[in-house]
């Protein structure tokens, strides 16, 4: 008999902590990281972009990026290319992303038929004028950062993150809300120096996309100066199998037509 009331004891036990969730702050922004840019072994998608000022005047951008993966949960590689508007038609961005170093960018700007890369230093700048970050395209690795769980409700975990190298950033700290079934990150709001919350990122419609949970619509806010940009991601496939020799520099000037041509399907 006391045998049996301590199973039972034992078992409401771990019934109550799975049903409270997660503690280790570490462990769960490893699974948001995760969960937001590792979704199958590579995939594709299309990609609509609005970029609106405060009075809200707008400009639009359309591309596609190709993703690899080259270990798992580990280097990365990303690929962008711009089809719409005129002015930015064929630009192109690569990533070589690494989990042990600072990443490879480079960016293709066919109008002067000239191949910038991109500094280290210029990560957490503009993506071609928009309200992203060229970090926030390729994803800015859980390590650099520390992590505390500050909250956990029914739907989220909240995070709160510090840079373990404040000089290479502009934000002092960021907060993230994961939801604890997907573990999509699916608000993130950055504080200043000065303790002000200056830029946001959310996440409105997810869907299941080859049982993969993926963010289909999000924005990026700039909250001092009452700027957005909207992403809205469409034509999603996983596990395509995109070859290594799409990554590579020969792409930036002539990119894969047919890795980039719409699914028919």
């Amino acid at each position: 008999m006391m045998k049996f009331a301590t199973l039972l004891l034992l078992g409401l036990a771990a019934a109550t902590a799975q049903a409270q969730g997660l503690t280790d702050a570490d462990e769960i922004a490893e699974r948001a990281n995760a969960a937001a840019y590792y979704s199958g072994a590579d995939g594709r998608s299309e990609v609509r972009m609005i970029i609106s000022d405060a009075q809200g005047r707008q400009q639009r951008r359309q591309f596609t990026v190709l993703r690899r993966d080259v270990d798992e949960l580990g280097d990365q590689q990303f690929l962008v290319v711009f089809s719409q508007p005129s002015d930015v038609r064929g630009t192109v961005f690569l990533v070589d992303k690494h989990v042990d170093r600072d990443d490879d960018r480079w960016l293709y700007l066919p109008g002067l038929d000239l191949v910038k890369r991109i500094s280290a230093g210029d990560k957490r700048t503009s993506f071609v004028g928009s309200h992203y970050f060229y970090e926030d395209v390729s994803g800015r690795p859980h390590t650099d950062d520390s992590h505390e769980l500050v909250e956990t409700t029914d739907e989220y975990y909240v995070i709160r993150h510090q840079p373990l190298d404040p000089s290479s950033v502009e934000f002092a700290s960021y907060v993230t809300w994961i939801d604890r079934a997907t573990f999509l990150p699916m608000k993130i709001e950055y504080t200043n120096s000065a303790g002000q919350m200056y830029r946001s990122v959310e996440v409105f419609e997810v869907e299941d996309i080859d049982g993969i949970p993926t963010v289909t619509t999000s924005r990026v806010s700039d909250i001092l100066t009452g700027g957005q940009t909207d992403m809205q991601f469409r034509f999603i496939r996983y596990d395509v199998g995109l070859p290594d020799d799409v990554f590579t520099e020969r792409s930036l000037r002539a990119p894969p037509r047919d890795w980039l041509a719409r699914p028919s399907d």
